[in-house]
């Protein structure tokens, strides 16, 4: 790996342009100050298989969809309407989400780790904070893939386009005490503005759903309610299910009776569930882009146990083909089912840090970034940022 040391950090770069807001306090350190150096030829790699990826998944999807492979992905009860609905009703746009990926430098073939469709966040840094570093430290802003900002407002403007029997306006919702999440949603809030769309902000805990009315947001000053026929919520499909099965009861006429627009629309739970990794390689056995899966530690090599849906590397373990655990991230998601992929390397470093690398898509393959950790990537882990140099 070949890297460019920043003289002006990200940190730095925020605070000039005063972008401090981007991040937040929480987040601004885990930038790194430096970027990994990608070749051209790398850089089109990635965007070539994300593209493709992409394809394999909406395959995927329809034969789980086709042969009702509910259990087999996880998925909750309440929401298979929902799922249904929305994937049969191309109005429904999938707005963007975060393909993690091993290999693709040092000649390092690329392999599919998982696929962040439903709440991807790392927005800022891959969006903002790693083109703004090239531009502060004098190098070529357009030496980068990257146009993750620009891909979602196209992908606003595509969803207005498909749902014009309703009014644009959105309403974007976090769960409170989660400022990482606040920040992602400020640039996908600032896209859907570019694209036409009045935009406005409430955590979750406060927002209004009526099941034949609509989803509302009351103003604190005179009480008064607004209503928003588009609903962008960085809370995950499982979360809602589990935890507020009487807000999926809600959702769900709403939706179905073209009232309201959920962004990322549910069908993308079937993305985000880690059962799609085993139902890609029955369908596609030995793909050049993917690590074999099973419902069982497989019999030669490593194998990576995964919960359905897992995030953030919590209840990631490493295991034999003897079931012996080699190294693992506790969690909360412990009494998920769970899944095991092949064990393959992240590329390293001199220092012995791995890196993996995090492409989006938007409508196609559009920006590349990458988290740097130890041998299971989690929370802690660092952003890291590249140039394309030749």
């Amino acid at each position: 790996m070949k890297f460019s040391k920043l003289h002006i950090s990200p940190t730095q770069t925020l605070q000039r342009a005063g972008w401090d807001w981007m991040l937040g306090e929480s987040t601004l350190p885990y930038v790194t100050d430096e970027m990994i150096l990608v070749s051209t030829t790398e850089a089109d790699a990635y965007f070539q298989v994300v593209n493709q990826l992409y394809e394999m998944y909406v395959e995927a999807a329809q034969y789980v969809l086709d042969h009702q492979l509910w259990n087999e992905m996880g998925i909750p009860s309440n929401l298979i309407p929902l799922i249904e609905y929305s994937w049969q009703n191309e109005n429904h746009w999938h707005i963007y989400g975060r393909f993690d990926l091993s290999g693709g430098l040092d000649g390092q073939p690329i392999k599919l780790i998982e696929f962040n469709a439903d709440t991807a966040t790392c927005i800022p840094e891959t969006a903002i904070v790693q083109w703004a570093s090239l531009k502060a430290n004098g190098f070529d802003e357009a030496a980068q893939f990257n146009t993750l900002y620009e891909s979602l407002v196209n992908q606003f403007r595509e969803l207005k386009r498909q749902n014009r029997h309703l009014t644009p306006t959105l309403l974007i919702s976090t769960m409170e005490g989660f400022p990482e999440d606040d920040t992602n949603v400020q640039v996908l809030g600032e896209a859907a503005s570019e694209a036409g769309f009045e935009v406005a902000f409430e955590y979750i805990e406060k927002v209004e759903f009526s099941a034949t009315e609509g989803i509302f947001k009351q103003n604190e000053t005179d009480g008064r309610f607004t209503r928003y026929d588009f609903w962008f919520k960085l809370v995950p499909w499982e979360y809602i299910a589990w935890d507020e099965p009487a807000l999926a009861d809600i959702l769900t006429p709403l939706v179905c009776a073209n009232k309201v627009v959920v962004i990322n629309p549910a069908y993308t739970l079937l993305f985000q569930s880690k059962g799609m990794l085993k139902i890609l390689w029955d369908l596609y056995p030995n793909h050049p882009l993917l690590l074999a899966a099973s419902k069982e530690a497989l019999k030669d090599g490593l194998s990576v146990q995964k919960v359905l849906f897992g995030r953030e590397g919590a209840n990631v373990s490493i295991v034999s083909a003897n079931g012996e655990t080699l190294a693992q991230k506790t969690g909360e998601y412990f009494e998920q089912s769970s899944i095991y992929q092949a064990y393959t390397e992240f590329v390293k470093d001199t220092a012995g840090f791995s890196y993996q690398a995090g492409v989006f898509i938007a409508g196609e393959a559009c920006g590349l970034g990458f988290r740097k950790g130890g041998k299971i990537i989690d929370n802690t882990a660092q952003f890291c940022g590249h140039m394309i140099e030749d």
